[in-house]
């Protein structure tokens, strides 16, 4: 038991809100969340091949965490600065080298000691080519003839011939020939990725394949065919990843699209910030490799298995519904089909309407611009695109609003990471049909998902204002948990006018009516209700703040969020990736800590939704957004976060949202003070309480609109 003077002693230490024992690392973090995806490839529990998923998911966010994160550190190598932490750059590069090796080691024990294994007993092989029988080989063989032979493209490294240029992400086969002369060549092939890279094995009676092979094993089986008269020494896979943290000079560009088109030409010639190679390759070609891709030793990992675990993705084609999870219809709330005879500004005008994404459908968010392209009273769609997709039919419904005589707006973010390509041609496309595009604002990104239709309504104008936490794709909101909000409210749909005048023109507007945009007045207005939260529990209430978000990594939230847990304020985050905030510190009071709890939640669905729930001493407000707890976001970007107003809505998210996954204990993990997220005990009375299942089973069994229950 503390005495007073032990916990004087304690406030005071914990007003230091500058104590490095305060933060967790921001990359030591998110290698954390890279831990649980692992964790749900682990997870026995899990249908077999979506546990091949999840190492297929953790694979790709490794490659990312490398083009982004490393080459990030790596550019600002030599800097004296310290993160959050309290880490250099160089103790860090070094604690994340020995973290991913740590990783990536329970990746391929996982693969071939549980995985593997567990596939053999359902009747899929993923075998190597060396344990084929001879008519396996001799069938594979004649596929390599017919198909992958005409696709390969050895390159020579001589004196005559410079070092090829090893593409980002490229698998690629390092080559040692020898001549008649018995002097040895270098060559690299490498693996095409317009072939699949799992390879089923023809069975012999012409029936469907159970076994398949590594694209590069019947390759290199088979390389003797693309050197003739040369005898074929060794080869072995290697896997580059570069950097792709490109600087963009806005500043410097009179053409904005001009310049990101640049850019990302650009990006394929950055340094390379890892190489993968197989462990049992030749001192020799890993010395030669390291030389030519100008690399540290440090810079190497050596992999026991098949390179590149995101190729896994591949046998999810496979038709064995029993060893995936059961198919899910989302719903369609009533009065929001696409054929039915009420429109949809009808409904609007009723009431707020929110859907709650997967579980609910995306498509009466793509219904309401489609019927706005064809209503003949809307005058003009204004949107925000961030990440859309291909074939979208959002898209599609604006071309077809411009082909009605509508006003369209449309500001499409061309510095969305890894979708410029994307953007840039949709950009183009719908420029090509007279619609109004604006490429992004010089020095932010614009990351706020808004959608606002104005239309005519006898003497009056009216504005419909669609506002949601994800992007406006359709194939990501089958896969993402997410919010939308439709709403006529007058004040939001001047504020969505101002937000759109301040996108599209010149504007100082220095706040707004009811959106918290960013970043004009999302981080005083979030304060501001933290503070308010405060000062409820100093006058004895009962404060109580619920924020749900992906990330969280600003410093002044996260002393504000200690600041609120000091003055008796509960503070429960549910953080699905990277979080800073360190809920449990040694040495400061027991009573703060455990007013504060992290969790995350990690399951067949990508937690994507931001909700900010105050208890505000009783009077209940929510709001919801685009924006993480993030100096990018808070500063950098173009942001909203929008209230939740209709109290049968905030009940909803309250009792059937949030409270469902603050007592989730089978995809939840929680952090503890020495920053380590451990799976939630689980309730064996309950047998566990799945948040994903628990919205499936609500919109499965019941077909009362969520928004009509209250």
């Amino acid at each position: 038991m503390m005495t007073g003077e032990d916990s004087s002693a304690a406030s005071a230490q914990v007003l230091n809100f500058d104590d490095p024992r305060l933060f967790l690392n921001r990359e030591i973090s998110l290698l954390s969340f890279q831990e649980r995806v692992l964790g749900e490839a682990k997870e026995c529990s899990n249908p077999l091949l979506e546990r091949l998923n999840f190492l297929s998911i953790f694979g790709s966010n490794l490659d990312e965490f490398f083009m982004v994160r490393v080459a990030g550190l790596k550019q600002k190598a030599g800097m004296p600065e310290v993160g959050l932490g309290g880490m250099s750059g160089a103790e860090l590069l070094e604690q994340i080298r020995l973290e991913i090796v740590r990783l990536t080691d329970v990746a391929y024990h996982c693969l071939r000691e549980s995985i593997r294994p567990e596939m053999e007993r359902a009747g899929i092989a993923l075998i190597d080519y060396a344990g084929l029988d001879e008519g396996e080989r001799t069938r594979l063989n004649d596929y390599f003839q017919r198909t992958v032979f005409m696709v390969l493209a050895p390159l020579a490294f001589d004196p005559g011939r410079p070092f090829p240029h090893i593409s980002n992400l490229s698998l690629n086969l390092a080559v040692v020939v020898e001549d008649a002369k018995g002097e040895e060549h270098f060559a690299r092939v490498k693996i095409p990725d317009t072939l699949p890279q799992i390879v089923p094995v023809p069975p012999q009676d012409g029936g469907k394949a159970s076994r398949f092979v590594w694209l590069e094993q019947l390759i290199v089986a088979n390389l003797q065919a693309l050197f003739p008269g040369l005898d074929v020494k060794e080869a072995h896979p290697f896997h580059v990843t570069r950097d792709a943290e490109t600087s963009i000079q806005e500043l410097e560009s009179d053409d904005l699209l001009e310049t990101i088109e640049e850019a990302v030409w650009r990006r394929r010639f950055r340094s390379v910030v890892r190489l993968q190679v197989d462990a049992r390759i030749s001192t020799d070609i890993l010395h030669l490799l390291i030389k030519e891709l100008e690399l540290d030793e440090k810079d190497v990992y050596l992999i026991e298995g098949p390179l590149d675990l995101k190729r896994l993705r591949e046998m999810n084609s496979l038709d064995r519904p029993d060893l995936k999870y059961r198919p899910f219809l989302p719903y369609t709330p009533l009065g929001l089909q696409p054929d039915a005879k009420e429109d949809i500004f009808g409904k609007i005008r009723s009431g707020d309407i929110l859907l709650h994404h997967p579980f609910e459908s995306f498509q009466p968010v793509v219904e309401f611009i489609r019927r706005a392209a064809h209503d003949p009273d809307v005058l003009a769609i204004k949107i925000t695109l961030y990440r859309v997709g291909r074939n979208s039919p959002i898209v599609q419904a604006l071309l077809e609003a411009i082909e009605e005589g509508k006003q369209v707006s449309v500001l499409l973010e061309l510095k969305a990471r890894f979708d410029e390509e994307s953007n840039i041609e949709w950009a183009k496309a719908l420029e090509r049909e007279g619609v109004h595009v604006i490429y992004g604002l010089v020095g932010l990104k614009v990351h706020c998902k808004i959608a606002l239709v104005v239309r005519r309504e006898g003497e009056i104008m009216r504005r419909y204002v669609h506002m949601g936490t994800g992007n406006y794709n359709p194939l990501t909101a089958r896969m993402y948990t997410d919010l939308s909000l439709f709403t006529c409210d007058e004040q939001i749909g001047a504020d969505a006018t101002d937000l759109f005048n301040y996108l599209t023109g010149y504007s100082a507007k220095t706040d707004f009516r009811k959106l918290l945009v960013a970043p004009v007045s999302l981080r005083r207005r979030l304060e501001a209700l933290i503070v308010r939260e405060i000062e409820v529990a100093q006058k004895g209430g009962r404060g109580h703040l619920i924020f749900k978000m992906n990330a969280l990594e600003d410093p002044e939230m996260i002393k504000l969020l200690y600041r609120a847990a000091q003055a008796g304020v509960r503070v429960d985050l549910l953080v699905r990736g990277l979080c800073c905030m360190r809920p449990c510190v040694p040495g400061v009071s027991d009573e703060i800590s455990d007013r504060i709890q992290v969790s995350s939640a990690v399951g067949r669905f990508l937690e994507h939704s931001r909700i900010y729930y105050f208890g505000n001493g009783g009077r209940e407000e929510i709001f919801l957004g685009s924006a993480d707890l993030m100096p990018r976001n808070l500063n950098r970007r173009v942001e909203i976060v929008f209230p939740v107003e209709s109290p049968s809505l905030v009940k909803r998210i309250r009792q059937e949202i949030l409270d469902v996954y603050l007592t989730d204990d089978v995809n939840t993990y929680h952090v503890g003070g020495d920053g380590v997220y451990r799976r939630a005990p689980r309730n064996e009375t309950t047998g566990g309480i799945d948040a994903h299942e628990r919205f499936m089973n609500l919109r499965s069994a019941s077909r009362i609109h969520w928004n009509e229950r209250f």
